[in-house]
């Protein structure tokens, strides 16, 4: 495990210090948890973010599929004529 050097706020560190009292948690696994968690959002986000343009591209390729064909999919589910999947445009 490598070593990081922090500078925190005294009420930062006040805070740290109290929170690993009442979870009886040493300050270090604190601060990698909070990191841990904080790098997961982010990852997340990125991995949102891509796939948010990645659609945006493919709306503006007319990869799109109208409401009214979905519908028609959803509603025929559990019927003796379920429709397949609507496929999207060009």
């Amino acid at each position: 495990m490598s070593v990081t050097t922090v500078r925190l706020q005294p009420e930062v560190e006040s805070g740290l210090e109290a929170m690993a009292d009442k979870l009886n948690r040493s300050k270090n696994w604190l601060v990698n948890q909070a990191i841990r968690e904080f790098v997961a959002r982010q990852e997340q986000e990125q991995s949102r973010w891509s796939e948010t343009l990645t659609a945006m591209a493919s709306v503006a390729q007319g990869k799109v599929v109208s409401g009214q064909a979905v519908h028609a999919w959803l509603e025929s589910w559990g019927s003796p004529n379920e429709l397949p999947p609507p496929k999207a445009g060009k």
